[in-house]
């Protein structure tokens, strides 16, 4: 299943209604949405943003290494 990319320019972060910077993995598939302002990545999965702050991983800090 694809994501429709017009979905994506609609949605944004659910917490602080920010927009959202879609991540992709090394064949080009969307991955995830990143909220930077809440530094927060949401997970889609079959081509569905799963949009719960529940299920979002958190992004490093700004500035900091990678380990």
């Amino acid at each position: 299943m694809s994501l429709d990319h017009r979905l994506i320019n609609l949605l944004v972060c659910p917490l602080c209604k920010g927009p959202l910077t879609l991540a992709r993995d090394e064949q080009q598939r969307p991955t995830e949405l990143h909220c930077p302002a809440d530094r927060l990545a949401f997970p889609i999965r079959d081509g569905i943003p799963i949009m719960l702050e529940t299920e979002a991983r958190s992004l490093p800090a700004r500035g900091s290494d990678p380990e």
